[in-house]
């Protein structure tokens, strides 16, 4: 049930945050199966440090030199079995 909510939050978080870059460059978003044509990296956010599912971006060229942005999630790594 906990991770249903975090997928509910995180599919949330990401509709405002498309909203928010209406204006700015096109944000794909990654799906299974997804094919990625990375010739290079240029930046990757870092993997949160909450616990739970989380949306990340790479930012990456592909072989013909075009910027793409990438977003998918992620499970952060402040998930702590005690």
């Amino acid at each position: 049930m906990k991770l249903f909510k975090a997928l509910v939050a995180c599919s949330l978080v990401m509709l405002g945050s498309q909203m928010a870059l209406a204006d700015q460059a096109v944000v794909e978003q990654y799906h299974y199966g997804t094919h990625l044509d990375v010739a290079k990296v240029l930046h990757r956010d870092d993997t949160p440090t909450a616990c739970g599912v989380a949306p990340v971006q790479m930012i990456y060229l592909d072989h013909q030199g075009q910027q793409h942005t990438v977003q998918y999630l992620v499970v952060g790594n402040g998930c702590f079995d005690n």
